[in-house]
């Protein structure tokens, strides 16, 4: 993966009203944010509970269409096994519920190394195949 999802404790979670951090309401449309996001370092996305995935999506729309380049961070109800999908939906950091040891949450990644299908982080197995056919 190009992507390397950092975990936080969340006792390091800093929410000190930087004018650089941006907060996105969970119901809230990226694409209709009329903030410059050039002056944006790091984007907080919740997750109000595990069910709901909005912040998947908002995820996504930030890093592909809108091409945001900062860090998109996961917040509330963060789940390790939905760290995987969060990464490859565009998320780079997530803060960890307390209690969960940062080594259970990175044996996640150390379970999944490919993907079929492609992502905002990865190129999809098949093109690596095609690339190595067309290369030999």
């Amino acid at each position: 993966m190009n992507r390397t999802l950092q975990l936080i404790a969340a006792e390091d979670h800093v929410d000190d009203g930087d004018p650089s951090v941006l907060q996105i309401a969970n119901d809230a449309d990226p694409l209709a944010i009329e903030v410059c996001l050039n002056d944006v370092q790091r984007i907080d996305l919740n997750f109000p509970k595990f069910t709901d995935g909005r912040a998947f999506s908002q995820a996504y729309l930030l890093r592909r269409r809108l091409g945001f380049k900062g860090d998109i961070r996961a917040t509330g109800d963060v789940l390790i096994d939905q760290l995987v999908q969060m990464q490859r939906s565009g998320f780079s950091s997530a803060v960890l519920k307390e209690g969960v040891d940062a080594s259970d949450a990175q044996r996640q990644f150390d379970r999944f190394g490919d993907f079929y299908q492609g992502d905002v982080a990865s190129t999809p197995l098949f093109r690596h195949r095609q690339d190595a056919g067309a290369a030999a």
